[in-house]
Formats: structure tokens, sequence, C-alpha cells
């Protein structure tokens, strides 16, 4: 494209930002093609050259009315989407697996929230699917809603196809991929967001906001100028440019490689089990009937094998592929895990409780003030910040919520299998914030 090309015949001297001034004495990385909104270049904020260029190919990749490029990866487009569609106090409906920023968009819109609760998988410990006749009960009983927000594909792959009379806002993050070759469809809805960064070859945080609803392009654009930083990265873009044109040019290697991720499924395994998904791309190991954790089964990987995996959960590991990973990488993974697993026993292990969900419609909100509490001592106490697993980044608890019982043995039982549990103040893995007095 013509943003790269123009990036690389860069010859004024830059009496202008960034402070690097593209010189190669501070061996920063990118730092040559790193500039700002300078006269030769176009402006994310205000595109009509190189830049608009880079969406409108964006918007032919996913079919899109319009697409908007962003530098602040899918967080920003998701607070943008919901701000377009909702006003402050309006009703939203919200999977109960979707991802920290569209709660976090929820509580600084003031929205009041009510929960649609996608299917769970008792063995391994995750949301899968949000079914459609689940979405209709939630619409029926909930009718001044204005609109529903579901994750699809989830972070292990799982897809979810509704339809409803609100708009539908789709935490696509993890299906940038989708619709390429034969990879599954690109999801529908009024607003779909998707981190290019993820699963397609662009650098962190490159991400895009596809609009199918044509009466929400302008309030989109209007949010994302809020949400979006004032200085983004030339290095991103240009990625992303790079990224559109490797897509339009080379069928062949993303065909070439769900070729490579079907052979990969002919792996044999006895303790550990292959998930399937929507997603060929997302390799879900299950150990929950095997002598080992997720968070040891990664452990393995990393010293024995040196593949770093993308997440481990208690019963379970997440490897991410891409167009990126040859043949090669894909069979040494094969032979590690198959090695892993010769030197395992099956046992049987308890099934995973599902993170609690409250009923009803509440207001998302953190109280004024905050107590530092014991986590042995929180039970019965209302939350003041949020607790997540990192990666994803989904709740297990939501500022107001009560701690209850079940809530806190789910929370211990994740730290106890070295999960990465994290809370906005920090104090966890022995305290949390609980609402003050």
């Amino acid at each position: 494209m013509k943003f790269s090309d123009d990036l690389r015949k860069l010859e004024k001297y830059p009496f202008h930002m960034p402070g690097h001034k593209r010189s190669d004495k501070f061996g920063i990385v990118g730092s040559e093609i790193d500039i700002t909104e300078i006269d030769s270049a176009d402006n994310l904020h205000d595109p009509h050259g190189n830049i608009l260029e880079i969406e409108n190919a964006l918007a032919e990749i996913y079919k899109s009315k319009k697409s908007f490029l962003m530098t602040n990866g899918s967080t920003g487009g998701i607070l943008a989407a919901i701000f377009a569609v909702c006003n402050e106090g309006d009703k939203i409906i919200i999977a109960r697996n979707c991802h920290k920023s569209v709660y976090n968009a929820c509580m600084i819109r003031r929205l009041k929230v009510v929960y649609v609760e996608p299917r769970f998988d008792y063995v391994d410990g995750y949301y899968t699917n949000t079914l459609q006749d689940d979405v209709n009960a939630v619409l029926a009983d909930n009718e001044d809603a204005k609109a529903i927000v579901i994750t699809s594909p989830t972070y292990e792959g799982n897809t979810s196809r509704i339809k409803a009379n609100i708009p539908i806002i789709i935490d696509a993050a993890h299906g940038a991929h989708f619709g390429i070759a034969t990879f599954c469809e690109y999801p529908t809805g009024d607003i779909v967001i998707s981190s290019l960064h993820k699963t397609l070859p662009a650098l962190t945080q490159a991400a895009v906001a596809n609009v199918f609803n044509e009466e929400y392009i302008e309030k989109f654009k209007r949010y994302i100028d809020i949400f979006e930083t004032s200085s983004p990265s030339y290095i991103i873009m240009d990625s992303a440019a790079k990224c559109c044109d490797y897509i339009k040019n080379n069928k062949k290697d993303f065909e070439e490689n769900i070729k490579n991720l079907w052979d990969f499924r002919d792996i044999e395994l006895q303790c550990l089990r292959l998930k399937y998904s929507d997603d060929i791309s997302k390799i879900v190991i299950s150990c929950a009937n095997a002598n080992i954790d997720g968070t040891a089964l990664a452990d393995r990987l990393r010293k024995e094998y040196n593949i770093e995996p993308e997440m481990a959960s208690k019963n379970y590991i997440i490897l991410m592929t891409s167009v990126a990973d040859s043949r090669d990488a894909l069979e040494h993974l094969k032979t590690a895990l198959c090695e892993i697993d010769s030197s395992l026993f099956k046992t049987a292990n308890d099934l995973i409780d599902k993170p609690p969900i409250a009923s009803g419609e509440h207001i998302i909100e953190i109280a004024e003030k905050s107590r530092e509490t014991a986590l042995n001592e929180s039970l019965g106490k209302i939350a003041n910040e949020f607790i997540y697993a990192y990666p994803p980044d989904i709740p297990i608890i939501v500022p107001g919520e009560i701690i209850d019982r079940k809530t806190l043995g789910y929370i211990k039982s994740l730290l106890k299998a070295n999960v990465n549990i994290v809370s906005d103040s920090g104090l966890l893995p022995n305290k949390t914030l609980t609402k003050g007095a």
C-alpha cells in the first residue's frame, strides 16, 4: 500500500515529534518509520488519503459498510460501540463471558446491566456459546433493553450466531481471521470489533471495528475519536496496511495453514485431550482427566520443549496459531504433547463450577470508600473491584456483587492451581477490596 511505501521514503529532517527523530543511535526498533501527523501523512482521526485506503481495504475484506482502523486494540472499539448505541442510564444485555472492557463501558456509561448466560463446559471450566433460546428469553423479560453484547468467537474458539430486534455488538477480538479462506464465516452484527494482531500478521494493538449498520457509523466515529489516542502509532498502522496486502495476495498461504491445522488434529493422545471448537486455529488441550493441571502442562512445554502457550487455566491450556506458523512448528508441538502425554496417567477430577451470575438488572459502580479485606474474610461482603483471570480478562466478580461462598471457593481453587488471578488493586492473593462503610 502507498501508506507503507511513503513511510519508507521519508527524506525531510524531522523538526517534529517523536523525540527520537528516527535516529538509529537509540536502538529503537521501528523508529525509522515512526512519525506524527505531518504534512505528507494522513490523520487517523480525519482520514482522506493513505489511512482511508487501509480502512477501505478492511471494509472490502470484512464486507462492512464502514471499517475503522484502530491502534488501541479492540478495547477502544468496544467502548466506542457501546457508547454509540446506548445513552446514559439505558439498559443493556451482555453475555456473562464478556471481556472486562465491556463491563468498563457499562460502568462509565452507567448502564443497567442484565446478563445472558452462555453454555458452560463443566469439565474444563469455561463458557462456550450463547444460544438463541437463551437470548430470546432475556429479551422477552427486558423489552426496554437498547443493545446486546456477546463474545464470538470466545477465547477457546466457540462461536455464537444470534438475532435480536435491538443492536447487536460482537466482541470478535479473536476472530479477525474469520471469513478468510475457509475459516469460519465472519460474525454478523451491527458493530463487530476484531483485533488484527491476535490472529493475523499485524503488530500488537492493531484492530478494526466493522460497522454493518449505517445508522451507527457517525456515532461510532464520534466516540472512537474520544477513546482512541490522539497520537496513533504509524508503526501499528503500517502493520495493518501490510496485513491487508498479505490477506489480498496470499490466499494460498491461509489454505495451507488450514490444511496443516487439520493434519495436526490427527494427534493421538491417551490422557490429554484435544478439544474441538468452531475455530480450527485454536488448539485447546484438556488435562481434566490426567494427573497434571494446566499450569504444570504449560510449564513442561516451556522448560522441556521451548514452547510458550497462550494461556493456562486449571484444567486446560490454549495454544494460538496463525498463518505465520509453519508445518514444522505444528509438528514440534504435536511431538511435545505426545511425549508429555506418554508420561502421564489417567485420573478423575472434580467438575468445575461455573462463575456465579447476578440476577436481575444492576448498575456496575465502584463505591467511593473501599476497605482492604483479607480474602479469607471477604465472604458475604460487597466487592469493590473486578477480579478476573488474566488472560482472558473475563470478570469472576464485578464491583457491587456479593462475594458468596461459591464465588470465594472458585477464586481460591484457581489460585491454588496457580492460575493468574488478578484484581484492580493488585492485592490478591491475600486481600481484596470490598465496599467500605
